[in-house]
This record gives structure tokens, C-alpha cells and sequence, in this order.
């Protein structure tokens, strides 16, 4: 069971990035996926969620507008494409797989690092 995430990188201010994060072992579609970041010196943050059971999302006020969530079962990949990217959005962003967007998370990925010049 293995949990991936990748497209972070480097980009400025207003530019945009599309994060991954694809499954092995498991079906991404049986779980609600998460995004969630953290800054140096801060906590870890969630950042937006997808249901498994109808496909609702969730968004942090931080990034409303400006960031979506979306699911590929077919790749059993969910996305987060992040535009308006502002230097506030830098930090390493992991995805997170559980029962719901308010529960627990039971697999983790491996962090991908985003950074914004300004």
C-alpha cells in the first residue's frame, strides 16, 4: 500500500502547479483524499478533500478559488491543481488517504515541495 505524490517544483508568484498523487496497493476511490501541506516552523495543514462517497470537496478559505481537487479513478489518481500560486502557498504538500475528510488519516504519501518566488 503506497501513497505518491509528486508535480511540486518551483514557480513564481501567480504561476501554477498541478500536484499528483497516485496510488499502489489500494483504490483511491474507497477512501477520502486529502491534501495537506507545511510550511518551516509551522504546522501541518489541511488543505483541501475529496469525498469518496459522492465526490464533494473541501476547500481551506486559504485557498478557495484558487486551488481544485479532482479524482481520476481510471488512474486511480487525485490531482490538486493550484493556480494564483502566492509565495503563503510554499511548503512541502503530502496527500493523505481515510475513512473521511474529518476523520483520521490512515496512509500518508511522501511529501512533494512547492516553492513560490516572488
Amino acid at each position: 500500500v503506497q501513497l505518491q505524490a509528486s508535480g511540486g517544483g518551483l514557480v513564481q508568484f501567480g504561476g501554477s502547479l498541478r500536484l499528483s498523487c497516485a496510488a499502489s496497493g489500494f483504490t483511491l476511490d474507497d477512501y477520502a483524499i486529502g491534501w495537506f501541506r507545511q510550511a518551516p516552523g509551522k504546522e501541518r495543514e489541511g488543505v483541501s478533500c475529496i469525498r469518496s462517497s459522492d465526490g464533494s470537496t473541501y476547500y481551506a478559505d486559504s485557498v478557495k478559488g484558487r486551488f481544485t481537487i479532482s479524482r481520476d479513478n481510471a488512474k486511480n489518481t487525485v490531482y490538486l491543481q493550484m493556480n494564483s500560486l502566492k509565495p503563503e502557498d510554499a511548503a512541502v504538500y503530502y496527500c493523505g488517504a481515510g475513512g473521511g475528510c474529518s476523520g483520521s488519516v490512515i496512509y500518508w504519501g511522501e511529501g512533494t515541495q512547492v516553492t513560490v518566488s516572488s
